[in-house]
Parts: structure tokens; C-alpha cells; sequence
């Protein structure tokens, strides 16, 4: 048996695996390459396969690093079963196609140039029907059960705690009469974060693949983010500025709105941001917070238990969701101080460059960053400290403060990485580090070899290795 690691890679994008027996193959997740315009030129690369010999693809979760890619790989022939929980389905019905109308978008900006220049012209990388089209191949399977995939394969998906519907998952492959086990992480959520249950921990595998997204870093108290979050909030609206979170549309933001609405409802806090605007801008949000209200056996015992009382814990009087372009540009031409929540989380693509091109030339306004920001991302360039980005080819000063409350992201951090291996009865044999930065993927291996004695492999991209 291969596996070829063809994604997050010494990096966190692009999360794609091959897996070769001696009679099948098949993928892990098939993920878009996101940062910089030279790492998203991946993404237009032929894949290191033939998308017509892949017999199933099994899919962790909805964020485009991980789907992003799946309406490529259909258009170009792959025509069989993507299993995944049914939220995944759901969500990347929606994600899919609001990245095949953004590649759409982009190509008809890009070839207007292009025309100008005498060049030829390109194709999107996807369009909203190629997106359409891959959802017929979509299979869902629940948590827990194990599924016979063929008579040599055997698959069941846990709970990861990271996004409405993420998976561990479990995979048991027999080849010449021996069988091993595979578990790959996925991107691992977390404990108590608002809105998803815990983690599951897994007790045993042969062979361990492993995010490290935040490898080196420890989160701070997650009992504290939303005091520290109110308090910017609050300062900001006192100077009479804007508060800009840039937020992952799916995930992020719903997260987000629970824990403002809790704080709001708490006896002591009673009704402090009831005169604060609270915009969320973003279509996308919007669509995929009706998907979460749908999935409340998905959801942790306290959102259901809020739900079950008659509350809606994703809506509250002053909050407002904006569907078009025109109400997202009154947003703008309103002078009083509000809070903004939009998409991209990084910064990247959407409605959220407009309101940074608006705000961050503004010494009284606020930057809260609540995601990962990847290399080569305008997220990332404003968190480093840049005094000056470019907008829509416009040079923005940037003179808003900036934060980064990075216990509201949806990955766990080195020491949840570290205990969440620890409850392995029975070790894995090698243990390969994925999904992060060069300083993160080192520093976990190091933690690991430290901790447990292991094996660890930090993958290159395209690398393979026989197991």
C-alpha cells in the first residue's frame, strides 16, 4: 500500500491524498490551494493522477482546502462515490457553488485584461455548473457506523469537533490477507467550542496522518475570548468606530453570532450590544447558518438544549443579515459606529475587501482577526503589521488597530494535539505530520518524538510512501 501526499504539505491548503493498493485507488479529500497567487497556480496543474481511476473519495469536511478541488476532479472524470456526513453534503452544496461563481468571476475580470494585452484567454477553474454537477456523486454516511466500502475496504466516520459535520476518519484496508489501519485526523476542532461537541478520540490505528495547523502555538483560555472580544467591541464603538471581523463564512461565523447572542442574554450583560448594529455580510454566512439550524443532532447539548426552549441561539434583535450588493453598500455609507462580520476569513475574495478598503485607513476603527490567516494572504499581510496593502490596485494606509483572537479557531492547538494522540491504546507504527507550516509540522514532531517515542514522517509535497 501508497500513500502520496498531493496537498497540505508543508502547508495548511490544497489537502488532497492518494491512497494505492494493489487493486484500488482512492482519495483523501480533494482541497483548493489557497495564499498567494503562485501557491493558487496549483490548483490549475493537472492532477498526479487520472481522476477516471479513482474508485472513491472519502471527504473530512466542507472547507474549500479540503473540497474545493472535487468539481475539477469530476470534470475531468471521476464518476464515482464522495463519502462524508450529510452536514458536509449540505455545506459544500452551497460552498461549491459560491467558489465556482467566484472563479467565474474572477476569469471574466481576468480575460478583460487579458483582451487588452493581446493574450488568450483562460477558463475558470470551475464553473457554478461543474459545481452542480459533482453534487449527484455525494454519499452520506452517518458518524459511528462502519461501512463496508468494498470487500477489502472498511471506512467509519468520527466526530472532529472542527466544523458542523467534520470527520476522523477510519479506514481498515486488507491487502494480501493482512489487514491494517489507517486514521487520518482531519482538521481537528477543539474542546467546548460553542456549537459542536468535543473531539472523539480514537483508541488504536497502525498508521496516523495528523494536522498540525497550529503545531507551535497554544490557544489562549477560551473562557476569556469573548470578554476580550467584547471589550475591543466596546472600546471601538466609544471612539465611534467600526469593528471589522473577517470571518470563514462557514464555521466561523455562526460561532461567532451564538457566543455574541450568549454574552448578550447573560443577567449581567443584559442587553449591552442592543444598540450596536450587527451586520453579518455575506450570502454565503447566511446560507450556511439555515444549514446549521437544520443539523440540531449535529449541534453540542447546550445549543440543542437552547433550541429545544424555543430559542433561536443564531439570531438576535440587532442583528442583521444582509443578502444584496446594495445593502452591503449602505453598510458603508452609514456613519454611525456598527460591527461587521464578513467573509473571507482571509481577506482573500468577497464583500470583506470592501469594508477593509472602507475601515482600515481609520484610527478609530478595529481589524479582529478570529481565523488562521495562511502565507501570502491580505489577512495575513495585515496581521504581520503591514503600514500599507493593496485594495482593488488602491495603496490603503493602514491605521486601525489590529487583533487576532486565535482562540476562536476551529483548530486545535499543540497541546489538544498532543492529548488527543495520547488516547491511543495502541500506538501507530509512523505517524505522518500534515497541514501546517514548516514551524508548525517540526515543532509537533519534536512534541510527538518527545511524548510518545514515535516514528513521525513530515511528508514534501508529492512525496509518497509505502506502508
Amino acid at each position: 500500500m501508497k500513500i502520496t501526499f498531493l496537498g497540505a504539505a508543508n502547508t495548511v491548503t490544497g489537502s488532497n491524498y492518494l491512497i494505492t493498493t494493489d487493486k484500488y485507488k482512492f482519495l483523501i479529500d480533494c482541497g483548493q490551494f489557497q495564499g498567494s497567487k503562485e501557491i493558487e497556480k496549483l490548483n490549475f496543474k493537472e492532477f498526479n493522477f487520472s481522476p477516471s481511476e479513482i474508485d472513491f473519495l472519502i471527504l473530512t469536511h466542507a472547507h474549500l482546502d479540503h473540497s474545493g478541488r472535487i468539481p475539477k476532479l469530476v470534470k475531468e472524470g471521476f464518476h464515482n462515490k464522495i463519502y462524508c456526513t450529510r452536514p458536509t453534503v449540505d455545506l459544500c452544496d452551497i460552498l461549491l457553488k459560491d467558489s465556482g461563481h467566484i472563479h467565474e468571476m474572477e476569469t471574466e475580470l481576468e480575460n478583460k485584461k487579458r483582451k487588452k494585452a493581446g493574450l488568450e484567454e483562460i477558463s475558470p477553474l470551475y464553473t457554478v455548473e461543474d459545481a452542480e454537477i459533482s453534487m449527484q456523486y455525494f454519499n452520506p454516511i452517518p458518524y459511528d457506523e462502519i461501512i463496508n466500502i468494498n470487500r477489502d475496504i472498511k471506512l467509519r466516520l468520527k466526530d472532529a469537533g472542527h466544523l458542523l459535520g467534520s470527520a476522523i476518519i477510519e479506514l481498515w484496508i486488507t491487502e494480501n490477507n493482512t489487514e491494517k489501519k489507517l486514521v487520518f485526523s482531519g482538521d481537528l476542532g477543539t474542546k467546548d467550542r460553542p456549537l459542536l461537541k468535543n473531539p472523539n478520540y480514537i483508541t488504536e490505528t497502525d498508521y496516523l496522518i495528523i494536522e498540525s495547523t497550529y503545531g507551535n502555538r497554544v490557544h489562549e483560555n477560551a473562557s476569556e475570548r469573548i470578554s476580550k472580544l467584547v471589550n475591543i467591541i466596546l472600546n471601538t464603538i466609544k471612539e465611534n468606530g467600526n469593528v471589522i471581523i473577517p470571518s470563514f463564512a462557514v464555521g466561523r461565523t455562526q460561532e461567532i453570532i451564538y457566543e455574541l447572542n450568549k454574552y448578550n442574554e447573560s443577567q449581567e450583560n443584559s442587553n449591552i450590544f442592543s444598540n450596536i448594529p450587527i451586520y453579518i455580510d455575506s450570502p454565503l454566512a447566511i446560507s450556511a447558518t439555515e444549514i446549521f439550524k437544520e443539523h440540531i443532532n449535529y449541534l453540542d447539548e447546550e445549543t440543542r438544549n437552547y433550541i429545544l426552549r424555543g430559542k433561536d441561539p443564531l439570531d438576535f434583535k440587532n442583528l442583521k443579515f444582509t443578502h444584496s450588493i446594495i445593502e452591503s453598500k449602505k453598510i458603508n455609507v452609514d456613519s454611525n459606529p456598527k460591527i461587521i462580520i464578513s467573509a473571507s476569513g482571509m481577506c482573500e475574495a468577497g464583500r470583506i475587501k470592501y469594508h477593509l478598503k472602507n475601515n482600515l485607513w481609520k484610527e478609530n476603527s478595529s481589524i479582529i482577526f478570529v481565523g488562521y490567516q495562511a502565507e501570502g494572504t491580505l489577512g495575513r499581510e495585515i496581521q504581520n503589521g503591514a503600514k500599507t496593502v493593496k485594495i482593488f490596485d488602491e495603496n490603503i494606509n493602514v491605521n486601525a488597530k489590529i487583533y487576532s483572537i486565535e482562540s476562536f479557531s476551529g483548530h486545535a492547538d499543540m497541546n489538544d494535539l498532543i492529548k488527543w494522540i495520547g488516547h491511543f491504546n495502541k500506538m501507530p507504527k509512523k505517524t505522518f505530520i500534515v497541514h501546517g507550516e514548516k514551524d508548525s509540522t517540526a515543532n509537533l514532531s519534536n512534541l510527538i518524538k518527545e511524548n510518545f517515542k514515535l516514528d513521525t514522517i513530515i511528508p514534501n509535497l508529492n512525496e509518497s510512501f509505502e506502508i
